[in-house]
């Protein structure tokens, strides 16, 4: 056996907290993304190893495939392989001829994107041994990881999405029409680092008696987005999106934090404070941003699968 398997990357452009609570949420998936390679070998022991962007080797180990049946938990020094034993554990529960193969496997991930991006290195490799095992990708993710699993739904799919949560948690997800005629005014700038999120997650998780207007009012924003074919438009819809967001979580938006003098409007994805932000401006960006010290600015066309 020699099979390879690969997922897109994820930015969630709308929605980010409140897609907990059913709010529809626009994501989009990348050009970036990673690879699952499997091959069989003799003995029936799992050998893995992940590569970063660079080629360079970020994670190896080898599991006995009785160290995933009985979820053996390593010292915390190995916290990575604490996890990926969990995930290959659901995967066996979902699929049990997964170890009940005469033979073992020599795995290897490769990604596209350097790890530190946050553009989805759990996700993606979550999709990949679904993908591989022939499983329920979202099962995986909520048994495992958990998460809402809308960057599962970007793995998985080649075009941009709308991702909602039913009344049962049941993701819907629906390819949409979102091609912006202003993209030559967006781009995506990396942080340089990941915060913690611990303070606006707490704060999130407090407020949830009192979200229910606000769920509803990002599900209208996103479906505004997709409508609007003007730059001013929607500078005013994910203008109003941070506001929103940075009253919930009582974190000053980005823009406040770090850009104030910016003439441009700055959006969060995902967990508001690391990874990248979304940039919308009419001049280009990338003088300024590089004076501020972030050096990795991204187009619309060099980040998003289109």
């Amino acid at each position: 056996m020699n099979e390879t398997y690969y997922s897109n990357g994820k930015l969630l452009i709308t929605g980010e907290y409140l897609v907990l609570n059913g709010a529809k949420a626009l994501a989009l998936p990348t050009k970036f993304g990673q690879s699952l390679q499997v091959r069989s070998i003799q003995d029936k022991i799992i050998i893995w190893t992940s590569y970063d962007a660079d080629k360079s080797i970020w994670f190896e180990t080898e599991l006995t495939f009785d160290d995933i049946i009985t979820v053996k938990n390593f010292d915390d020094a190995h916290p990575i392989k604490n996890t990926l034993v969990k995930i290959l554990h659901q995967a066996n529960v979902q699929n049990p001829n997964f170890l009940a193969s005469e033979t073992g496997y020599k795995i290897e991930t490769k990604l596209t994107f350097p790890r530190n991006w946050g553009l989805g290195t759990s996700s993606t490799l979550i999709n990949n041994i679904a993908q591989w095992l022939q499983i329920d990708a979202f099962e995986l993710l909520r048994k495992s990881f958990g998460g809402s699993g809308y960057d599962i739904a970007c793995a998985s799919n080649n075009f941009p999405i709308t991702y909602q949560l039913d009344e049962n948690e049941k993701p819907i997800v629906e390819v949409v029409d979102f091609y912006p005629k202003y993209k030559e005014n967006i781009y995506f700038v990396y942080l340089n680092k990941k915060q913690n999120s611990r303070h606006a997650i707490q704060n999130y998780m407090n407020k949830q008696q009192f979200l229910t207007k606000k769920t509803a009012t990002i599900s209208e924003i996103t479906n505004r987005m997709l409508l609007s074919q003007s730059l001013e438009a929607t500078i005013d819809l994910l203008e109003h999106h941070e506001v929103i967001l940075s009253d919930i979580l009582e974190l000053e938006t980005v823009k406040e934090r770090l850009f104030h003098d910016f003439k441009g409007t700055i959006k969060s994805l995902g967990a508001w404070g690391g990874d990248f932000v979304m940039v919308l401006s009419k001049e280009n960006p990338k003088p300024y941003f590089h004076s501020k010290g972030y050096e990795t600015i991204l187009t619309y066309d060099e980040m998003i699968l289109v």
